[in-house]
């Protein structure tokens, strides 16, 4: 609930930020209130990472001006922000991973006296804080990169609150967490705003605006184009114009009419019996030319194992995987791309993306044989096959000759089909492809996965939204706890079914 008190805990006025060659903000402006939960949407690149990144100290603006309490302030260092009560949880997740969960949470403000830590405090503090957020199960020694990427996401938030923030800002904190996870996150953020903690919430899923928002404020293309709307008296409609300056519908490509049976097409993957021992076992299932398989299942389920064992990045302990009637070797990524299988990971950024190399290298990435010459990389020829695929895509900006860090959320996506569609895989899998993805660039995406598809590919996507998984797919396989529990047309089921499966680990 917003607190009575008009004034606002944090102003942003006319900030610009000016990067060689690019205006990523062109006077933007936010006011967040004591206790209110303030959602910053806008499609990926309309500046909020930027806009983020000066308000924690990460950027210095080039104009513009930031007031708490009313008061003019500069945070040159994240450290000074800070020390002001601004914390920012990333959605990219900035945890250390060979320190225990405790130095991560006291990472850079550690607790001691006259240079000596006090670690067994930071322990027991550390315990009081995951308790708070409902993971009291989690081990303050234990080492952040043996913990799932939602246990991780919870670590960040408790590093967050042991600052005692007066402002937190969460980058799409649901995105790696379950509904449960979900759900627990909502509490913790009452608790928060109920104290008077003011919350900048980023999200691209609007059901999580709606549950959680107290007002919004709208970012295009570097400006704010709209401030302080009530989330309740504000249409979802309303909204994505605001974003996208056009109206999109969350409409999926029309299905091209099939053979119920397939019989049409050849089988172009074959999974049989797979199993990855403690994770999934006896799953078995078939796709054809042309067809989408979706995965649909809870965080945890053994989903993206699947996909990944599939791949070759990890060997099954049983079962076989097929390619136009072709065993392949177990465990063995080059196998599985050499026979045609392309995948595009949860993570791309940590997976999937060589973060500091131009564009035209990420999508030539897994290529490289045909634009070898004599030994040495024909990068003319790479730059030219990777520029023609970007144009297509609609690759923003254009230019292949960027570092992809640069590219919104949405574009690194599609460099990353692009990469598949250069390489001409026959088999696509897709883990959470829209993940981080605004409206507009979700339909560009689905949209392409359908033209993949179209083209004679066999496609299987995982995702953690239902309506995703039936609205892209034309058959649905349910995963619960690591088996798979229903299959079928996704047109003879609907999403509260799904949800029933999961949650009950039993088919109907």
């Amino acid at each position: 609930m917003v607190n009575a008190d008009p004034q606002p805990l944090l102003q942003m006025r006319g900030i610009v930020k000016e990067f060689p060659g690019a205006r990523a903000l062109d006077g933007v402006d936010l006011d967040v209130l004591p206790g209110e939960v303030h959602c910053l949407l806008g499609q990926n690149g309309a500046g909020k990472s930027t806009l983020i990144k000066v308000l924690a100290g990460a950027h210095q603006p080039t104009e513009g001006t930031v007031l708490v309490d009313g008061e003019p302030v500069t945070f040159p260092t994240p450290v000074a922000a800070l020390k002001r009560g601004i914390a920012t949880m990333y959605q990219e997740l900035d945890v250390v991973g060979g320190l225990t969960v405790a130095e991560n949470i006291y990472l850079g403000h550690e607790l001691a006296t006259a240079g000596v830590s006090r670690r067994r405090e930071a322990r027991r503090h550390t315990r009081e804080l995951l308790r708070r957020l409902g993971h009291g199960e989690l081990s303050p020694n234990r080492e952040v990169a043996s913990l799932s990427a939602a246990a991780q996401q919870v670590v960040s938030m408790a590093r967050a609150l042991s600052h005692d923030a007066r402002v937190i800002v969460m980058d799409e904190p649901s995105a790696v967490l379950d509904s449960d996870e979900v759900q627990n996150l909502f509490r913790v953020v009452r608790e928060l705003t109920a104290s008077g903690v003011a919350i900048v919430y980023i999200s691209h899923r609007m059901e999580e605006i709606r549950a959680i928002g107290d007002r919004i404020t709208v970012l295009k293309d570097g400006r704010t184009v709209a401030a302080n709307l009530p989330v309740a008296e504000t249409p979802t409609a309303d909204l994505i114009r605001l974003m996208t300056g056009r109206s999109v519908e969350f409409a999926f490509p029309v299905r091209v009419a099939r053979d119920t049976e397939g019989t049409a097409a050849p089988v172009v993957l074959e999974v049989e019996d797979l199993a990855l021992r403690g994770t999934f076992s006896d799953v078995g299932f078939q796709v054809r030319a042309g067809e989408i398989v979706g995965l649909a299942g809870l965080v945890g389920s053994g989903r993206s194992e699947i996909l990944e064992t599939v791949y070759g990045a990890r060997k099954a302990t049983a079962g076989t995987v097929r390619v136009g009637g072709t065993r392949l070797r177990p465990g063995s990524v080059g196998a599985a791309v050499r026979a045609g299988i392309g995948l595009a990971p949860e993570e791309r950024k940590s997976q999937g993306l060589l973060l500091d190399e131009p564009v035209y290298r990420n999508i030539t990435l897994s290529t490289f044989g045909r634009f070898a010459r004599g030994g040495l990389l024909d990068e003319r020829a790479e730059r030219d096959a990777a520029t023609e695929q970007a144009a297509s895509l609609d690759l923003r900006p254009t230019g292949v000759d960027r570092a992809i860090r640069t590219l919104s959320g949405g574009n690194q996506q599609k460099a990353m089909l692009a990469r598949w569609l250069v390489h001409g895989c026959r088999v696509l899998l897709l883990d959470e492809p829209t993940r981080g993805v605004d409206v507009g660039a979700r339909a560009e995406i689905y949209a392409l996965v359908r033209r993949l598809a179209d083209s004679g590919a066999a496609v299987v996507v995982v995702s953690s939204e239902i309506p995703e998984v039936l609205g892209l797919a034309d058959r649905v396989l349910v995963v619960s706890e690591g088996r798979v529990v229903h299959t079928g047309p996704t047109d003879q089921i609907d999403e509260h079914t799904v949800l029933d499966m999961v949650m009950e680990g039993s088919a109907a």
